[in-house]
């Protein structure tokens, strides 16, 4: 197994260890449970005869009290001074009665419609040690059912120590937190980065998904915090079915977005109608919504990780491992401890795909700033060289002789023009104006070597805007290099800026004959590349740069998004 792996191999272990290991040694069964409807103090007594009574309660008017006697059988008696607790999840306001006597009451029976909701939906209780003996018990509860007549029977049962009941509510909550936390703090993360980078969609599904997760997992375990009356229960699993719907669709298309496949938008459209047709066409059964929507989730991530993996795209393997393991957790341990142990190996497995992603974009921008520095040096060399150098002096020489008064500027423009090189030449960024006065000196030069009347335009510049140094410059020198002058001997150029809330755009144009065999080289040569490199550089992946013929010359176009 690679080192890599062994971080997810070891959490994954520890989590199958801890659920099978999770179950104490029983203290208790739970035997039949009756019902009757009705109202009679006597029927919370230990030996009350309820041959009568039914297994199941369809239906009881709204508000009308009604009667269920459970037998359990304690096992092992409660040590003095530890009492046992009974905790319940039963919908409803009720009275607990054991063995007849009175042990607790959560809100207020067959008064709900006069008095409000009061109570929770989940409650612990204190049984007296007298009446834990080992042996068969009567758990009588008086209830009624304002809100939802059709929810009748004991959802949940435990018994154990008083205190641990309520210690261990407390330590789950605290664990909740800290598990919760940790998708929460990344969540923000990673918003943060693509706020940096807009263009990095991946970066904005992942944070969405964990704080969905984190949300999730804060709903579900809200109880241990937040008094909930049954009345309210419903919205809970409404938010919870809507939070598993967002991210039973978030994570095929984050994957997706990771290994690209055909017709994904096809596919992904049909999957999200499948999952709003999972999601309302049994809207009642929450779990098996749930378990179902978790279910085509895990199909479709299967075939689309599948399909990477025969184009051998990288971390697919390991991703497919990590749903093989989501299927074998979901088959040993029950579907809460499931999905929350699944969710978040899916994430984790989100985030290694991530991680590789920021590792390629950090190892492509290192490559961009050796290949700016040596296309910069390939730049300045070009513009030294001996045949630079030399048809510049032999230019030189004929003006100083023919008119020495323009020699002399032609010298200027040329130190000029070394001069501004040397200013810019460690800068990763400039002023626009100042790549402006390159280029005019630049063209200045040029029009005393080759005696063409070349012209500069610059249309809605904003004299605050920074650009990469020498790429306008570059372009520039393309397009005298590679262009002849219209019928009046003249080249003419112009530089467009606009900008909106998404990018900013510099459209460079060139006004003259295009020599036709130079089209293959302006694409593909040392001018582009360097062009290419620097805004890398700058913007890493931000950054668009086309270059086209048109019918008056050629046209560059670099956008830069925010």
């Amino acid at each position: 197994m690679k080192l890599r792996y062994f971080p997810y191999f070891l959490s994954i272990c520890f989590m199958i260890l801890v659920s099978s290991c999770s179950q104490e040694s029983a203290i208790f069964n739970q035997s039949k449970t009756v019902f009757h409807a009705g109202d009679q103090q006597n029927w919370a007594a230990k030996n009350w005869n309820d041959q009568n009574w039914v297994s199941n309660l369809t239906y009881v008017p709204n508000g009308e009290v009604f009667w269920s006697r459970t037998y359990i059988d304690i096992l092992k008696s409660a040590e003095d001074f530890h009492p046992y607790g009974i905790q319940l999840e039963v919908y409803g306001e009720y009275e607990v009665f054991w063995d007849g006597i009175l042990i607790g009451k959560n809100g207020n029976p067959g008064q709900e419609a006069t008095l409000g909701p009061e109570g929770k939906l989940w409650a612990t209780f204190r049984i007296p040690t007298n009446l834990t003996e080992k042996g068969t018990h009567v758990m009588a509860i008086r209830s009624s059912l304002y809100y939802f007549s059709n929810h009748i029977g004991i959802y949940a049962l435990e018994i154990d120590g008083y205190d641990a009941l309520l210690t261990d509510q407390l330590i789950e909550t605290s664990y909740v937190h800290i598990f919760s936390g940790a998708f929460l703090v990344a969540s923000f993360y990673f918003l943060f980065l693509f706020l940096s980078n807009k263009r990095e969609y991946r970066m904005l599904v992942f944070s969405i998904s964990c704080f969905l997760f984190f949300a999730l997992t804060m709903t579900q375990f809200i109880r241990t915090t937040v008094p909930i009356h049954y009345s309210l229960h419903v919205i809970r699993l409404e938010v919870i079915g809507g939070l598993m719907l967002s991210i039973s669709f978030l994570i095929p298309l984050y994957f997706s977005m990771q290994f690209p496949y055909p017709k994904r938008r096809f596919i992904l459209s049909s999957y999200a109608i499948i999952l709003l047709y999972i999601f309302f066409s049994r809207h009642d059964l929450f779990g098996l919504v749930g378990n179902n929507m978790t279910s085509a989730m895990l199909i479709i991530s299967f075939g689309i990780v599948i399909h990477a993996i025969f184009r051998k795209e990288k971390g697919a393997v390991l991703v497919f491992i990590i749903l093989l393991l989501c299927l074998l957790i979901r088959s040993v341990t029950t579907f809460g401890v499931s999905l929350f142990a699944g969710f978040s190996l899916i994430l984790l497995s989100m985030l290694y795909l991530l991680s590789l992603r920021i590792k390629e974009q950090r190892l492509a921008y290192e490559n961009s700033l050796v290949q700016s520095t040596r296309l910069r040096l390939e730049l300045l060399k070009k513009n030294i060289q001996p045949h630079f150098l030399m048809n510049t002096l032999t230019s030189l020489i004929d003006w100083i002789e023919e008119a020495p008064d323009k020699g002399v500027l032609f010298i200027e423009a040329l130190a000029k023009e070394f001069d501004l090189f040397n200013q810019i030449g460690n800068k990763t960024l400039i002023p626009i104006l100042q790549e402006i006065a390159l280029c005019r000196t630049h063209l200045e030069i040029m029009e005393y070597r080759k005696e063409i009347n070349y012209s500069l335009e610059e249309v809605d510049i904003d004299p605050k805007q920074e650009i990469p140094p020498a790429i306008i410059h570059t372009l520039l020198e393309n397009g005298i290099t590679h262009s002849l002058p219209r019928d009046d001997n003249s080249i003419h150029f112009r530089l467009v800026f606009e900008s909106n809330s998404d990018y900013k755009c510099y459209t460079f144009l060139t006004y003259a004959h295009t020599i036709t065999e130079s089209m293959i080289i302006r694409k593909d040569g040392t001018g582009h590349k360097y062009v290419k490199a620097r805004l890398t550089e700058s913007y890493q992946d931000r950054w668009e740069f086309t270059s086209e013929p048109t019918k008056h010359g050629w046209k560059n176009t670099i956008k830069i998004y925010y």
